[in-house]
């Protein structure tokens, strides 16, 4: 019985050795690597119905950034056949940041600290107090991707993360606005409900 199971376990390495000698090199082709040759995390998500995949070399360009300077680490773009719901946090002390180019395609979550690493957000760029919801234009490009890593004032840092960010490129400033139908400002994270102490 002995001499079964051994012979059992090894002749499972050899078929795991065997396997592993056949991986093919294109597994590791296909791993994302950012603009300066630095992997990423995670995957580009599947868009949501009503974003079509399409070809803007110069968007893309625009997303995404090198390794210690945040936007996206690699990205694909799409275009919106139909309105997509859109979530951004930003800082009520500079209202013209409602519309900027970082959104996110689920309703963002907190503890503040904790969404700031997931989406690679330094302190210095927004106080994340409030979140609106708006959908995207039909016919509007953006870029879909994981985030880039970012460094931040001080020893502040983050690493690349496997969340995936919207970039449109908004700019309010020139009356450029890729989003509508957006809800009012709410204030975030939601506050917490206080447990009643009976």
């Amino acid at each position: 019985m002995r001499i079964f199971f051994k012979s059992s376990y090894a002749y499972l390495a050899l078929v795991l050795i065997a396997g592993c000698a056949n991986i093919s090199p294109s597994t590791q082709d296909n791993l994302a690597v950012g603009i300066d040759g630095q992997a990423c995390v995670g995957a580009i998500m599947t868009p949501p119905v009503g974003l079509v995949e399409a070809d803007d070399a110069t968007l893309l360009q625009a997303a995404q950034g090198p390794s210690g300077q945040g936007k996206l680490c690699s990205g694909k773009v799409f275009v919106a056949e139909k309105p997509v719901t859109v979530y951004r946090v930003w800082d009520s002390s500079r209202p013209y940041t409602v519309y900027g180019s970082w959104w996110s395609l689920s309703d963002p979550k907190g503890p503040r600290d904790d969404y700031r690493k997931e989406e690679d957000i330094c302190p210095e760029w927004s106080a994340l107090d409030r979140m609106s919801a708006c959908t995207i234009k039909v016919g509007t490009q953006v870029v879909i991707g994981p985030g880039q890593s970012v460094k931040c004032n001080g020893d502040l840092s983050y690493p690349p993360s496997a969340a995936n960010q919207v970039y449109i490129p908004n700019d309010s400033k020139n009356n450029q606005v890729f989003v509508e139908n957006c809800t009012a400002a709410a204030e975030w994270p939601k506050p917490q409900p206080i447990a009643s102490q009976n």
